[in-house]
């Protein structure tokens, strides 16, 4: 009979359709990865960018460049290469007090600064959970100055005395 569809029939087109949409969402997967590798610029270019940035811009480009070093240093202790995580942990810090430096300057992403400045102290806080003993002290020393950005930024804000 034309019209019916037998079982071992609808099987088979449900095996094909199921192996069609596997194939359609990792084609997805794939080409939404490349393109925002694609889109998204590199550290080092990022860090060009910042000296032709316009004041009101630069506190924002400092921050995303501190975050993508905090992310490149999760990676290194991860991997246990503790002396570049290091120098990563160390450019969180300068930039982070550029992007305090900078948003104090314009007035402008003062409050976005200081949450972004509080996330990496506490996820710096989770790796040095995570690290040696020994590694410990260059994280704490970094939290400690994010700590002081911090303060300056909610002084900033909030200065005493003023109503």
């Amino acid at each position: 009979m034309p019209g019916v569809m037998r079982p071992q029939n609808a099987r088979w087109i449900g095996v094909v359709a199921r192996t069609l949409l596997t194939s359609v969402a990792l084609l997805s997967t794939i080409l939404g990865v490349s393109s925002q590798a694609a889109t998204d610029p590199s550290l080092e270019d990022m860090k060009a960018r910042l000296a032709s940035a316009s004041s009101g811009d630069k506190p924002h480009l400092c921050v995303q460049i501190a975050e993508r070093e905090l992310a490149i240093a999760d990676r290194l202790y991860t991997t246990d290469d503790v002396e570049h995580a290091e120098i990563s942990v160390k450019d969180v810090v300068t930039f982070s007090e550029m992007a305090r430096d900078y948003a104090i300057q314009s007035h402008k992403y003062q409050k976005q600064t200081e949450i972004a400045v509080r996330t990496m102290a506490r996820r710096l806080a989770d790796i040095e959970h995570l690290v040696s003993h020994d590694d410990q002290a260059p994280i704490q020393a970094a939290i400690a100055r994010l700590q002081r950005v911090r303060d300056d930024l909610l002084m900033a804000m909030f200065p005493k005395g003023a109503k």
